[in-house]
């Protein structure tokens, strides 16, 4: 079985790829602990809703974007990749 540079290049960014989708599974374990504790803390105060709930979403957007970039770099790594055209 013989291995060109294209196939290992394209086999690397398949691999890479699916490293790059596992990085989604830390934000939604992160926002649902920032949901849980936001929940207690409405629970516990439910005078400072509007302030928790604030605080919360937006801990949660800026938590989501790391899985959004790990998203877009695997769609880069499997259908823009740069790297395949240099080895064809």
């Amino acid at each position: 079985m013989n291995i060109d540079n294209a196939g290992l290049v394209a086999m690397g960014s398949a691999i890479g790829a699916g490293l790059a989708v596992i990085a989604g599974i830390g934000p939604g374990v992160g926002q649902g602990i920032a949901a849980g504790y936001g929940a207690s803390a409405v629970g516990r105060n439910p005078g400072a809703k509007g302030d928790v709930m604030s605080t919360m979403l937006l801990g949660q957007a800026v938590a989501e974007t790391t899985g959004l970039y790990g998203l877009v770099v695997a769609l880069i790594l499997l259908f823009a990749n740069p790297l395949v055209s240099q080895f064809k």
